[in-house]
């Protein structure tokens, strides 16, 4: 199953809601749910909290699929972010052993935790934004998210992943000047903005091997980074139970799971975002991320 957050093109709805991708269109869960006397939420991160959601959004999905009730045709939505208000955001350092070497970094013993804030989250096609005043060194971080389906808290590495609802592609947007002269990586990382997710969450059993899946990015069509979750050095399910030990994990949170080599800032000659550049995250199997850059004034 494909979920996402979608806004009707007309601007009837004031805000995203959760729909499920199928081959005639998005299915607006709430509204075919409605149809079954099914109370389903209007977004991801409470769909996610629902008990059996999996199934109740498939009996939506059917209905819809019958009667045409809440299915909408793919040019009569605007996707939005497919989550837009977890309660936390995770994010992984240094977790391809290329990236760590072309920064000049030690290899991390265990996962090299950092957060970044959920004001950060934008959705496919919307513009990452800086103050160039504030900032002259933006670089982009082609990344996989895992999504969190189910409270988690303390779990053994070998059910981690049952606790994932899906995954989605990600760009860990970095002010570099920041992120090093701060020696911590808060700040440097959460701008706003700095975090396009999307375009959809995509469950696990649309995917074969996560830990086999082909990551790239391009910039203004050039491709700059490209490599293969199989060289993760803390694989998903390790960082998943590794989290969980410090605090607990709710339905909605995401776990960027880190980048691998090729980043702007550490390449020779250095690439940094300006205004006008566009950056595509591609994920074997989940989709493409595109996201345009812009200054604040």
């Amino acid at each position: 199953m494909e979920l996402g957050q979608f806004e009707a093109t007309d601007g009837d709805t004031a805000a995203p809601w959760a729909g499920a991708v199928v081959d005639d269109g998005v299915v607006a869960l709430h509204e075919a749910g409605a149809g079954t006397g099914i109370d389903l939420p209007t977004t991801v991160v409470d769909l996610l909290s629902v008990r059996n959601w999996r199934e109740k959004a498939e009996l939506a999905v059917a209905y819809a699929e019958d009667t045409g009730d809440g299915l909408y045709a793919r040019d009569a939505v605007e996707t939005a972010a497919p989550v837009t208000d977890p309660q936390k955001v995770v994010a992984i350092g240094l977790n391809y052993l290329d990236h760590a070497d072309e920064g000049g970094q030690d290899v991390p013993d265990v996962p090299l935790v950092f957060s970044k804030f959920p004001t950060c989250i934008v959705g496919p096609n919307d513009a990452v934004e800086w103050d160039p005043g504030l900032t002259e060194a933006v670089d982009y971080e082609g990344e996989l998210v895992a999504v969190i389906g189910e409270e988690a808290r303390d779990v053994d590495e070998a059910e981690a992943l049952d606790y994932v609802a899906g995954y989605t592609v990600g760009n860990d947007v970095s002010a570099r000047d920041i992120q090093l002269s701060d020696e911590q990586w808060v700040r440097g990382k959460s701008l706003d903005t700095f975090a396009p997710i999307g375009p959809h969450l995509v469950t696990p059993d649309e995917i074969d091997d996560v830990g086999a899946l082909d990551i790239w990015t391009e910039v203004n069509g050039e491709r700059l980074q490209d490599s293969n979750t199989e060289h993760l050095i803390f694989p998903i399910a390790e960082l998943i139970a590794f989290c969980s030990r410090a605090f607990t994990l709710k339905p909605g949170d995401l776990i960027f799971t880190g980048t691998p080599d090729g980043v702007g800032y550490f390449r020779e000659p250095q690439v940094l975002l300006e205004e006008g550049d566009e950056m595509t995250v591609g994920v074997e199997g989940v989709g493409k991320l595109t996201n345009t850059c812009r200054y604040t004034d």
